[in-house]
C-alpha cells in the first residue's frame, strides 16, 4: 500500500479488476475512499466560501507528493477544524447581522414615528383620523383612546398590504408609511431589500388582533414603540449605542473570516491534489487482489512494452521513498487474451485522436486513421466552409487561444469553450431574424 502511494502516477494503459465478484462497498479500501470523499467535500465547502468573498486562490503549479497513509489523519483533522471554524463564523455572523437588521429597523421606526406624531398635531390630520374612527366602539361619548402598532415591511408589498387593511378593518384604521432610503441587507441571503416604515392607528382589541394577523401574513416585522416622546428619545439613544457596538463586532468577525479564508486560499489547490491522488490510489488498490496472508496486493495491468522500464523505475522509487524493506515485484506474463487498444498521442495529436475515437475505437493492432486525419479533417472543414473571410476570423480566434493557452489552463474552468461556442452560435443564429429574412426563407423564395 505504501509503495503504491509513493510511486506516483504512471502511464498504465489498463488495470484489470481481480475481484469482480466482490461488491464495491465490500472491498478492502472502501473506508479510505469514503474518507477521501469526505475530505474532498470539506475542501469544496472551503473553496465555495473563498469564491464567495472573491479571494484569488493561489495556483503555483506545484505537484505535491502523495501523503503517507498515516498523514491522512492529520489532513482530516485540519479540514475538520477549518470547516467547523468557518461554519461557526458563518452562524455567528448571520446571528449578528440579523440582530443588526432588527436594531436598524427599530431605529428607523423610532425616527419616523416621531415625525408621524409631530404631523398628527396638525388639526386637519386630527379631523381626518377622527372621521375614520366614527361608528367604531365607544361612540362619541368619550374621548378616543387610539392604539397603534409600528413596523417595517418590504416596499413592494405596501399596496397590497394597504388594500387588505382597508377591506378587513372596513376602513376603521389609519395608516401612515414612509420609505427607508437606504436598502437593508437580508442576513440569510445577503440581498439588498428596500423596505418601508409604517404605523397603524386603531381603536379596540378586535381591530388590534386583525391588524397583527395581517402584518404576520405579509411578513411585516413589528417592534415595540413607546407612546411618549421622551421614552422614544431615550430608546433611540440606546439603539444607536447598541448599533455602534454591534457594527464593531461585525467588522471584527468579518476580519477574522477574511484571515481564515486568506490562509486557506494559499494551500487549497495543493490540498485538492493530495486528496484526489489519495482517492485515486485507494480506488486502484480496490481493483487489486489480496493474497492468503492478507499482506500482499496483486495487480494485473496491461501496459505498453516500451513503458516496462518506466514502471519498474516507478516501483523502485516508491519502495525507496516509503522506506519499505520488501521491494515490489513486476512479472511479465504470457496470455492469449486480446490486449486493449492503446494509441500514443501528444498535445497536438490528442484532439484528432479524440475525434476518431468518438466514431469508434479500433481493435488491437488495427490501423489507426488518426495520423491521416491531421490533414483530412482540416481539408474537409475547408471544403464545407469555403469562405476566406470567416476562415480568417476563425484563424484569429484559434491563434488567440494558442497564445493564451497557459493562462486559460491556469483558470481551471470546466468546459468553458463549449459554453462560449454555444453562446456565440445562439447569437449567430438569431442575427438573420433580427436583421430581416432568414437564409432559408431567401432560398425558398429563389426556388419559387
Amino acid at each position: 500500500q505504501i509503495t503504491g502511494t509513493r510511486s506516483g502516477p504512471t502511464d498504465f494503459s489498463s488495470l484489470n479488476t481481480l475481484n469482480p465478484d466482490v461488491n464495491v462497498f465490500q472491498r478492502k479500501f472502501v473506508n479510505e475512499v469514503r474518507r477521501c470523499e469526505e475530505m474532498d467535500r470539506k475542501l469544496r465547502f472551503v473553496e465555495k466560501e473563498i469564491k464567495k468573498v472573491g479571494i484569488p486562490m493561489v495556483d503555483t503549479g506545484e505537484n505535491p507528493e502523495v501523503p503517507f497513509p498515516r498523514d491522512m489523519i492529520d489532513l482530516e483533522a485540519t479540514f475538520e477544524k477549518l470547516e467547523n471554524e468557518l461554519k461557526e463564523i458563518n452562524t455567528n455572523q448571520e446571528a449578528l447581522k440579523k440582530n443588526f437588521l432588527e436594531l436598524t429597523e427599530l431605529k428607523h421606526i423610532l425616527h419616523r414615528t416621531q415625525q408621524f406624531f409631530d404631523e398628527m398635531e396638525d388639526p386637519n390630520l386630527l379631523e381626518e383620523s377622527s372621521a375614520l374612527m366614527e361608528g367604531s366602539e365607544g361612540g362619541r361619548g368619550a374621548p378616543l383612546r387610539l392604539g397603534f402598532v409600528a413596523g417595517v415591511i418590504s416596499r413592494e408589498r405596501i399596496p397590497t398590504f394597504e388594500r387588505m387593511l382597508w377591506r378587513v378593518c372596513r376602513g376603521n384604521v389609519f395608516l401612515r408609511k414612509a420609505e427607508i432610503e437606504d436598502p437593508l441587507e437580508d442576513p440569510t441571503t445577503g440581498d439588498q431589500v428596500h423596505k418601508s416604515v409604517f404605523i397603524i392607528f386603531f381603536q379596540g382589541d378586535q381591530l388590534k388582533n386583525r391588524v397583527k394577523k395581517i402584518c404576520e401574513g405579509f411578513r411585516a416585522s413589528l417592534y415595540p414603540c413607546p407612546e411618549t416622546p421622551q421614552e422614544r428619545k431615550e430608546m433611540l439613544a440606546g439603539v444607536n449605542s447598541r448599533i455602534d457596538d454591534l457594527q464593531m463586532v461585525l467588522n471584527q468577525t468579518e476580519d477574522h473570516r477574511q484571515r481564515v479564508l486568506q490562509a486557506a486560499s494559499k494551500t487549497i489547490r495543493v490540498w485538492f491534489i493530495k486528496v484526489r491522488k489519495m482517492k485515486a490510489i485507494y480506488h486502484t488498490l480496490n481493483l487489486c487482489n489480496i493474497d492468503v496472508t492478507q499482506k500482499c496486493l496483486i495487480a494485473e495491468v496491461w501496459c505498453p512494452v516500451s513503458d516496462l522500464d518506466s514502471i519498474q523505475f516507478a516501483l523502485r522509487r516508491g519502495t525507496e521513498r516509503s522506506g519499505s524493506t520488501v521491494p515490489s515485484i513486476l512479472n511479465r506474463m504470457q496470455t492469449k487474451q486480446t490486449p486493449p487498444t492503446f494509441n500514443k498521442t501528444n498535445k497536438f495529436t490528442s484532439g484528432f485522436q479524440n475525434i476518431v475515437d468518438a466514431y469508434g475505437i479500433g481493435n488491437y493492432r488495427e490501423i489507426n486513421p488518426a495520423p491521416y486525419t491531421i490533414i483530412t479533417f482540416p481539408f474537409l472543414f475547408a471544403v464545407m466552409f469555403g469562405d476566406m473571410g470567416h476562415g480568417l476570423l476563425m484563424l484569429c480566434a484559434a491563434l488567440y487561444l494558442v497564445l493564451r493557452e497557459s493562462r486559460i489552463l491556469a483558470q481551471k474552468i470546466d468546459n468553458e469553450m463549449s459554453n462560449h461556442i454555444m453562446q456565440i452560435f445562439t447569437v449567430w443564429l438569431r442575427l438573420p431574424t433580427i436583421l430581416g429574412k432568414s437564409h432559408l426563407l431567401v432560398q425558398k423564395e429563389k426556388k419559387i
